[in-house]
């Protein structure tokens, strides 16, 4: 149903998006410094669950159109691209910020009923992860194979169990190396200054694929 050579690119795009420390990564940081591995992880489960509810809304919105109309494919995927180049251009602005915001502790553990659910409203209320689906998936669509709506939903499936398994990581070691990361800013600042860079120049490729295509 999906050309192996798309899928492919799929997967590549989606680990080097994922491995940036963006906003979800921060937030699985901030509970693993805070509380520790359990809450991490925990905090990663919902949000993954969140994103996996929000990317099969996406697909079920977006297949329809994307099967009938190929310039709306092309306008999406040039959206994705430049939108790609504005989170990079943010986050390279913005590395100081979200490093020293590591810094702060919370005082009191909550349930993990309530570690999940804030996690999950995270993941299904991220206007970027909206804008990041609705954009950038379309780009590894092959319309000629049909099934648009399917092929959507498993982008979307692949994504969001790449994510758990990739922030969960990310977690652990967060939860492990709680004073190594909170009392050097610096680190997170080196991490973002890098996933900066790699936002700007996927979203290089992808608008140049879109006005070759």
């Amino acid at each position: 149903m999906i050309n192996g050579g798309r899928l492919a690119e799929f997967f590549i795009a989606s680990i080097t998006i994922i491995l940036v420390p963006g906003p979800s990564v921060l937030f699985t940081l901030a509970r693993g410094v805070a509380w520790g591995r359990a809450v991490a992880v925990l905090t990663v489960l919902g949000n993954s669950l969140g994103t996996l509810i929000l990317s099969v809304i996406v697909a079920i919105g977006l297949g329809p159109l994307l099967s009938d109309s190929k310039a709306f494919s092309i306008s999406l995927q040039l959206a994705g691209g430049l939108y790609l180049l504005w989170l990079g251009v943010g986050a390279m602005r913005h590395r100081h910020a979200h490093a020293a915001a590591m810094r702060k502790r919370e005082e009191f553990r909550p349930s993990n009923v309530t570690v999940v659910r804030q996690g999950f409203t995270v993941g299904i209320l991220n206007p970027k992860s909206l804008v990041f689906f609705a954009a950038v998936f379309p780009h590894f669509v092959d319309r000629s194979k049909g099934h648009v709506t399917y092929q959507l939903l498993l982008f979307g499936a692949i994504f969001s169990v790449m994510a758990f398994l990739s922030d969960a990581t990310w977690g652990m070691i967060a939860g492990t190396a709680r004073e190594w990361l909170s009392d050097s800013p610096h680190r997170l600042v080196v991490l973002r200054t890098v996933g900066a860079g790699v936002m700007m120049t996927l979203g290089v490729i992808i608008v140049a694929s879109a006005i070759t295509s």
